[in-house]
This record gives structure tokens, sequence and C-alpha cells, in this order.
């Protein structure tokens, strides 16, 4: 995308909040339309000198032409900020990316199939106990067990969240490696792992297509109920 067509776009996102059927779109009354400024060429060589990488050429024109987060699919695009000296990304569940390891490549696949399942045979039957304390004792153990291999952090080097869909279901924007400037869903929360998104063609999605996309479904809401 263009400089120009990125400048439409916040143009397009700001008409959107000025309609009294905004709220329509999912996601708006966490976001309410508001998206941060523009970062300047000087404040995004800054944040790529502390995580040591160049970002993804759309996200990189998003934060210099858009803004630096706010209005977006779900509840909203978590804004690049800096604080005390300190570029990071806000939002719920922001912290799981580790920016001190940004320029590590994302990595091809998850956990072993065989781990997994044998993790997975192992989880407590309720049946199998006559205490029920001592079910939520041996269920607390096994989730922990899970948790430390589903949520390693090794799994998300070289990516930030996003966005944030609710419920503790998450996206992520990978920032290096083989699959720089795609989306990847994390629904890790509901015993799903991390995936590409995918478009109805099958093709990864990348930042601008999963923005616009959801722009051109937000007009639709929008202009719908109007």
């Amino acid at each position: 995308m263009t400089d120009q067509q990125w400048a439409d776009v916040r143009r397009r996102v700001e008409a959107l909040g000025a309609s009294p059927a905004s709220n329509e779109v999912f996601g708006a009354l966490g976001h309410r339309w508001v998206l941060e400024k523009p970062l300047s060429d000087t404040e995004v060589a800054e944040l790529e000198a502390q995580i040591q990488v160049r970002l993804p050429e759309e996200f990189r024109d998003f934060l210099l032409s858009v803004g630096a987060g706010g209005a977006g699919p779900a509840y909203g695009v978590f804004p690049v900020r800096r604080t005390e000296g300190r570029w990071r990304w806000e939002g719920d569940g922001a912290e799981l990316a580790d920016l001190s390891r940004l320029a590590e490549p994302f990595p091809e696949r998850g956990p072993d199939p065989e781990l997994l399942e044998e993790l997975a045979a192992q989880c407590p039957d309720e049946e199998d106990f006559d205490d029920a304390e001592e079910f939520d004792e041996s269920m607390e153990a096994w989730e922990e067990r899970w948790d430390a291999v589903m949520f390693h952090p090794d799994r998300t080097v070289g990516a930030v969240v996003i966005s944030h869909r609710g419920c503790a279901l998450r996206d992520w924007l990978v920032i290096s490696g083989p699959h720089r400037g795609t989306i990847w869903t994390d629904d890790r929360a509901d015993e799903a792992d991390l995936a590409p998104l995918r478009g109805d063609d099958g093709t990864p999605v990348t930042f601008a297509r999963w923005y616009t996309d959801w722009l051109r479904h937000s007009e639709r809401v929008v202009l719908g109920a109007a």
C-alpha cells in the first residue's frame, strides 16, 4: 500500500467513528474508534534500534501514516508507546511478548505432537478421585505442566501481541523469520494452538490485509445499520 492509501485508511476509520451506528462493530466500545497519532521517522528508528530489527514494511507504514495503534480489529491494535525512555506495546497480554528477542526468527512449528498427546493422556479425570480437593490439586498441577509447554517463551520469539479478541484470545504479528509480517491467532486459552491466520484463498494474512479486511467489514456493518 502507498502512503496515500494508508492516509486514506485513517480518514475512513475516523469517518466510521463519527457514524451513529459505529458501536455496531464488535470491539468498538473498547477502542472507541480512537487512533493514536502516527509516529515520526525518528521515533520508528528509535523503536527499531531498541528491538534491533526492522519492522515489517506494512506495519511500519501503518505506524507512520495511520497511527501508533488504536481502532482496529477486535478491541483494537495495541499501541506502541515510549514510556520512561523505552518503547513497548501496551494492551491485554502485550507482556507475553519478549521485546528483547524480536530479532530472533519466529519458530516454524509448535511443541512435539507426541509430547502433547502424552500430556493430554495424563489429564486427571474427576471420576478417578473420591475427594474433590485432591482432584482440584491434581488438575492444577497438570495445568501447570501443560502451560509450561504451550506458553513457553521460546514459542513466540520474534513476534508481538498486536490485538486482544476477548477471553484471553489474541493475535500476534510476526516481526522476524520466514513468517515475517503475517498474523497468527493465539487460542491457547481455548486449548487450541498458535496458528497462521489464513484468508479464504488459503494464503497467510499479512498485517495490511488483516487491517483492511476489518475496515471493509466495519464499513459494511456501519452502513448497513445506519
